[in-house]
């Protein structure tokens, strides 16, 4: 079988995955205390029971959380993701203002912690047993030990108060009214500490991950009959060995895919970063369920799409996985 049907395979065993967390994280928050109209309540300051109710028809809270979810999973088929009661907009629309913002601080931090991993962790495989090594290995310790958020509050410490360098959050100037290269080069000014905060802790795991591959693939027979045929070590590492140490790292990103998501939370909540990181807090703390389920389906898709990239990367790395079968 080909890489491309082995990863449509798995794309559509992912599905029925996706609905399991829908409907779980659906039963699950129906026992948290409260719902959407208590907090709208709580928001205007208290209200009429019969205005209570009213909401809670309006809103399709008023039958059993079986029906609910029935009522849900039907819109969800017909790509409705409802109405957001807190925003008061469609929660589609919600996202997509907010999806933009997590994209590019995933993708800037993976993209970090992925270079600067791989090559901290080819150096320190080069360097066994040398203080470079040690000092990496080191690093890498303490980066993955240390919390996320405690890297960002640090970060707007030293650079934004102390040394004024960077911005200590938001996305990008408010009311400068900035426009093309000027406005992009502003948001990547503002990404700055966020993306570093982020990369940090799958930097460590990244570069833990390179030094062990390449200390095994470094040893196997292929590199030896590389050197005896008197390659220099800088191609032999480069051209035969690299290849072959990075499928552990490219697995490795579709394993951390749902994690990183899960780390925006934190950054985007120390940055002010209108992310769907912050969302999803808003979110839980007003009740708004529609909201919240929107973002765990967008979050899970987006998992499943970088896992389907990642099983066609892996082929085209190691060709005997789309052969034989």
């Amino acid at each position: 079988m080909t890489i491309l049907s082995l990863a449509l395979r798995r794309l559509a065993a992912s599905l029925p995955t996706l609905v399991i967390i829908l409907a779980g994280l659906f039963l699950l928050l129906q026992l948290a205390p409260g719902d959407t109209v208590d907090a709208l309540m709580a928001q205007m300051g208290g209200g009429d029971p019969a205005l209570a109710e009213e909401l809670r028809r309006f809103y399709g809270l008023d039958i059993s959380a079986l029906a609910q979810l029935g009522r849900y999973l039907l819109r969800l088929v017909q790509f409705d993701l409802g109405q957001s009661a807190i925003y008061g907009k469609p929660v589609a629309q919600v996202i997509a203002e907010r999806l933009p913002v997590t994209l590019l601080l995933m993708g800037s931090s993976l993209s970090l912690a992925f270079a600067a991993g791989t090559a901290l962790g080819i150096l320190a495989a080069r360097q066994l047993d040398r203080w470079p090594d040690t000092l990496i290995s080191t690093l890498g310790l303490i980066f993955y030990a240390t919390p996320s958020f405690w890297f960002g509050l640090m970060g707007i410490v030293l650079f934004s108060i102390t040394l004024g360098w960077l911005p200590s959050g938001g996305f990008e100037e408010v009311g400068a009214g900035l426009t093309g290269l000027d406005r992009a080069l502003d948001i990547a000014w503002h990404l700055v500490l966020p993306t570093v905060t982020l990369a940090l802790i799958f930097l460590a795991t990244y570069l833990r991950i390179m030094r062990a591959s390449m200390l095994e693939v470094m040893s196997l027979d292929f590199v030896r009959t590389a050197r005896a045929k008197g390659l220099a070590e800088t191609g032999v590492v480069v051209r035969h060995a690299l290849r072959n140490a990075m499928l552990p790292m490219v697995t490795l990103i579709g394993l951390q895919a749902g994690t990183m998501l899960g780390g925006s939370v934190v950054v985007e909540s120390v940055f002010a970063l209108p992310g769907l990181g912050r969302l999803a807090y808003e979110s839980v703390v007003q009740r708004d369920l529609n909201t919240l389920l929107g973002i765990v389906f967008v979050s899970a898709l987006l998992v499943i799409v970088i896992n389907f990239l990642v099983d066609l990367l892996y082929g085209q790395l190691d060709p005997r996985i789309g052969a034989g079968r």
